[in-house]
This record gives C-alpha cells, structure tokens and sequence, in this order.
C-alpha cells in the first residue's frame, strides 16, 4: 500500500479560503487548477489520496484534494505540472508556517486536521489571530 503524501503551498493573492473558493469559482464549473513549474517526483504518494494545504499570510488555513497530474505547455513551450484539485475547499486547524519558495512536501503525518464540519461553516479567524492561538497551542 502506498503512504499518502500532501504539498505545501503559498496562497499568493488570496486573503482567506473564502477568497481562494471565489477565484476558483470565476473559472467555471468542474475542478480547480493549479499550474506549478516544476513536476512532483512523487506523484505516486499524492495521487494516492494527498491534498495540497494552502498557506495564507503565514498561517495554514485549508486544504484541497489532488485529483491528478496534468501536463501543462505555457506559451513559452515550457512543460509544467497542473495540479488538478477537488472543488471543495477544506478548512484545516491553523498551523503557522514560515515563507519559502514554490511547493514543500509534507507527509501525512503532519498535516494539521479538519476542522470538524459543524466548525467549518463559521467563518474563518483573521489569518495573524490564528497564527497567535497556532503558536500558543490553541487550534
């Protein structure tokens, strides 16, 4: 059996989930796409039940499910990786994390959970207040 494996990634552009879901949305119907430069060298793990969590203004706040790997020519006829995502967006326990570039692996282990589904619906902390509960301890 093949362990489940998750990316790590910077919301660049987005304040919240809620504004992720709303840009996602403006592309149509169907699931999302993100498109990253470079190709997973372990597609395997991700595709076997791995999600990306996303990382807003420091702090990791959600999660979407990689449905698969798409290869993606730019204009510039470079190939790059499209991530090809679940729609639903799933809030996780806040868990503060650094900048760093590109994408980050993170084993399942490690992953923060969801937020249980009664939660999930309220909305979402201000991204520097859940930060500071994330850094005392408190999710």
């Amino acid at each position: 059996m093949t362990a489940i494996l998750h990316l790590m990634k910077l919301c660049v552009g987005a304040e919240s989930p809620d504004d992720l879901a709303a840009w996602q949305k403006r592309f149509g119907a169907g699931p999302a796409m993100h498109v990253t430069r470079m190709w997973p060298k372990r597609e395997v793990e991700l595709l076997a039940g791995g999600s990306i969590y996303w990382v807003f203004k420091g702090v990791m706040l959600a999660r979407q499910r990689i449905l698969s790997l798409e290869r993606i020519e730019g204009e510039d006829g470079i190939l790059r990786c499209g991530l090809v995502l679940d729609r639903d967006l799933v809030r996780v326990a806040a868990v503060p994390r650094r900048p760093f570039q590109g994408w980050r692996y993170l084993p399942a282990e490690d992953a923060p959970p969801d937020i249980p589904a009664g939660r999930a619906s309220e909305e979402a902390l201000p991204p520097a207040i859940a930060a500071a509960l994330a850094e005392m301890g408190l999710r």
